[in-house]
């Protein structure tokens, strides 16, 4: 989306919301811009990046702002916007936006599974790198609604990867295809 975003010269999160018509996703798009103050620039060396998904039936919208440093690129902040429903429990869906955005950001950064002589070379999760506190952003989200059993799951998944990589090109130009990132750019 942000590749056509880019071709047609036009602002990746208004071409999202000219093309969106569902009112729920809309306005979990516009929370996520206003939360991340999406239509103020950053400065040199800073990049924003967003996302959006129909993730485990809940409209989830996402803001990545990274910087790039002389160690690579830092994630500092994430911005997410679910619309869940009537909440129950903020606490609990404030908990699974946050790990769904770590877990979606580690399998972006590092998640590999490689292979030699025919076998799976990691054996088990000591081999699974993930973001660890140091690296982990600031998170911030705004939820609303009911959580209803059937729709458990992790909502910020989903878009933590491509919102990562959109953020990490508007601060480089560096367009990258392949997962995991660290294959192409170093991260602090």
């Amino acid at each position: 989306m942000d590749e056509l975003a880019a071709q047609a010269g036009t602002d990746p999160m208004k071409l999202r919301l000219s093309l969106i018509n569902h009112e729920s996703s809309r306005k979990v798009l516009m929370a996520v811009a206003e939360m991340s103050n999406w239509d103020k620039p950053l400065s040199k060396g800073r990049g924003r990046g967003v996302a959006f998904h129909l993730s485990f039936g809940v409209p989830t919208a996402e803001v990545v702002e990274v910087s790039i440093t002389k160690d690579g690129v830092r994630i500092d902040q994430v911005f997410v916007a679910a619309d869940v429903g009537t909440a129950l429990d903020p606490r609990n869906i404030e908990s699974q936006l946050q790990s769904g955005v770590i877990f979606g950001l580690s399998a972006a950064m590092f998640g590999e599974i490689t292979f030699a002589n025919g076998a799976v070379e990691q054996t088990n999760f000591h081999q699974y790198e993930a973001v660890r506190m140091g690296q982990s952003p600031k998170i911030r989200e705004g939820a609303g609604g009911r959580w209803p059993y059937s729709r458990r799951g992790e909502p910020g998944t989903p878009p933590a990867a491509p919102a990562l990589a959109n953020a990490i090109f508007n601060a480089t130009g560096q367009r990258i295809r392949e997962l995991p990132l660290r294959k192409h750019i170093g991260f602090a």
